[in-house]
């Protein structure tokens, strides 16, 4: 009994790993909070020197040692350039960050909030940003669909850290944000069709987990589910999106802005 639940206690933080403490609103802060106001000021002027009205923006919600292969961010969301109002009552010009988050004490359901960079930063392992920048096109079409609020109307509440992308069972950050770009790039809600348009354009990343663990996470983890996969477990991410825009020319550019303001291709 002693040698299966430890088993299973492996199981559990082998998916809390995946899971990546990053679709998670509030989290302990890890890092000085200076510094993490600091790169967060630091995100915001690279995308505005950039010109980006909205982009695609990653984090590093955990140890980056821990993270699955080929997974290099742990959340992602799409920032607006928009007027926000402070408690003040001042209303300044920012980004404002439309994520999908996890509830708190209900793993397996997630809501739509907004937030800001400090906050989108706040409980961060690594002060490193992956910063996709769609065509000057798409970023108005994915700031149309958001403005109109058809980004509620793709929200599956239904969550699970290895959503399929192709069908609509389940839904994670980076899925909600695919769904967000493509219902503005083909000018639809309709999730059949965008799901149909996935399968025919996106290239989603196969996640390699051993059976017996899928099979126990099932059981035993509330926001891991098998249940919208057949065969091989394939779900979206940061980087797999980056590579969707790119290769159907839709990429104005993709790169990771560390700490230090050094940048790096993405792709």
């Amino acid at each position: 009994m002693a040698k299966l639940t430890g088993f299973i206690t492996a199981i559990c933080l082998f998916y809390s790993q995946l899971t990546y403490a990053g679709s998670a609103q509030k989290t302990d802060i890890q890092l000085p909070i200076e510094q993490v106001e600091v790169f967060a000021k630091n995100v915001e002027h690279y995308a505005a020197n950039e010109g980006a009205r909205a982009f695609i923006i990653g984090r590093v919600g955990r140890a980056e040692a821990e993270l699955p292969k080929g997974i290099k961010f742990t959340h992602t969301a799409i920032a607006v350039y928009s007027q926000i109002s402070l408690e003040s009552g001042e209303k300044v010009n920012g980004y404002a960050i439309h994520n999908l988050y996890q509830k708190e004490g209900e793993l397996d359901k997630s809501e739509l909030v907004i937030d800001y960079p400090i906050d989108f930063f706040w409980g961060v392992n690594a002060l490193k940003a992956g910063i996709i920048i769609p065509t000057a096109d798409v970023q108005q079409r994915i700031i149309e669909v958001i403005a109109t609020g058809k980004d509620k109307q793709l929200h599956n509440e239904n969550y699970s850290v290895i959503a399929n992308p192709f069908n609509n069972r389940f839904q994670n950050c980076t899925e909600h944000t695919l769904n967000i770009i493509n219902a503005g790039v083909y000018q639809t809600t309709d999730i059949a069709a965008l799901k149909i348009n996935a399968k025919q354009h996106f290239t989603a990343q196969r996640v390699k987990i051993n059976p017996m663990k899928l099979m126990l996470g099932n059981l035993f983890v509330d926001d891991v589910s098998t249940k919208d996969h057949s065969g091989k477990v394939k779900t979206t991410t940061f980087t797999t999106i980056g590579k969707y825009l790119q290769e159907n020319d839709l990429l104005a550019k993709a790169v990771v802005l560390e700490n230090n303001g050094k940048t790096t291709k993405l792709l």
